[in-house]
């Protein structure tokens, strides 16, 4: 049975190329800074985003946590979106292990969060209140359509954020897909940031592995953070060995995704059953509804499991599929059939 699996862009394979890449890779202790690949990502990753230095780190989970680990003191706070990844799906970390106060502000449609709103949430002195630190922005927003956040954007949180002696960290786990869909540099992006993470195992099509970028200050602070939580990986050139070939030749090919994820959403537009807002599919990500209430959401992804289409749930009745490398057209065109089919079949049970 063909297997198109959509629930995540986590789910890409290595290709020859990474795979040799990780064989080959020359090694050393990057604990000790001596792992000679893992320094060379950490360049040209530093050079990509326009950043004085980068760290290597096991997830772009871990990536957000270091950064706020390094940014904030135990009781300090941390304005974020309450449809970031970082409120919703990263265990609460902050709080746990951190001891940094999450103060969430609306996310828009749009995957932004207004302007008056962050101002309205950070603090004043008052000894009764956490100290407000840090501004945390998710681009592209994940629950929000995968939507990029322009650069014009990024820069009106920059003004509130250095008006207010605030510092921005970017959780940019898809941060290239924003530059490719926007069709613009990536530093046009990380220019308004203090810290950047990025995730070198998604759109980028590597293993493992994400990359915390800031200047040279943060990120000497940073690997303190990242030793604390068990992140010094030794002779992890394996893992930058393909980082690299992502970081060099995976970022273009991005525009396939988003193609693919456009060619995905007008098939399900046409579905009869299913709902979709195509006006807001800008990136790989595509979230649809099941309009037919009475339905079990739980078994519609299952039987669709079992033809060989993998999704996800997120919602009551609303389901997200992510295109990716190793997923063609051909693969779309037949996971539409699939879904159509099932659908159909499905809605009069």
């Amino acid at each position: 049975m063909k297997v198109i699996d959509l629930r995540s862009d986590t789910v890409t394979l290595p290709g020859p190329q990474m795979r040799r890449a990780m064989f080959e890779a020359k090694l050393g202790d990057d604990v000790f800074g001596e792992d000679p690949t893992v320094n060379e990502l950490e360049r040209i990753s530093a050079e990509l985003v326009g950043k004085e230095s980068a760290l290597l780190v096991a997830s772009g989970t871990m990536g957000n946590l270091v950064s706020m680990l390094t940014h904030c003191q135990r009781g300090d706070e941390i304005i974020l979106g309450d449809k970031s990844h970082m409120f919703l799906n990263e265990t609460g970390g902050v709080s746990a292990i951190g001891g940094i106060h999450p103060h969430t502000v609306p996310n828009q449609a749009d995957g932004t969060m207004r302007i008056e709103d962050i101002e309205a949430a950070i603090r004043g002195k008052n000894l009764h209140w956490p100290r407000t630190r840090a501004i945390c922005i998710e681009n592209t927003h994940n629950r929000c359509y995968g939507a990029p956040l322009t650069p014009e954007y990024m820069a009106e949180v920059w003004k509130a954020a250095r008006k207010h002696n605030l510092v921005i960290h970017l959780d940019g786990a898809r941060i290239f897909n924003a530059a490719v869909a926007l069709k613009q540099d990536v530093k046009k992006f990380t220019q308004y940031v203090d810290s950047v993470s990025f995730c070198l195992s998604k759109g980028l099509s590597a293993p493992v592995g994400s990359v915390v970028c800031g200047d040279k200050d943060f990120i000497a602070e940073a690997r303190r953070s990242r030793k604390v939580l068990g992140g010094g990986m030794r002779q992890a050139g394996i893992i930058a060995a393909p980082g690299i070939i992502g970081v060099k030749q995976m970022i273009t090919r991005l525009a396939e995704d988003h193609k693919n994820a456009q060619l995905l959403a007008r098939g399900i537009a046409r579905i009869p059953g299913l709902g979709i807002e195509l006006e807001k599919i800008k990136t790989n990500i595509v979230y649809f509804d099941l309009e037919k209430k009475e339905c079990d959401p739980d078994k519609f992804v299952d039987i669709l499991d079992k033809e060989g289409i993998r999704f996800l749930r997120t919602g009551p009745y609303r389901f997200r599929m992510v295109t990716h490398y190793g997923i063609e057209e051909e693969d779309i065109r037949y996971a539409l059939e699939v879904l159509a089919r099932i659908t159909e079949d499905f809605l009069k049970t």
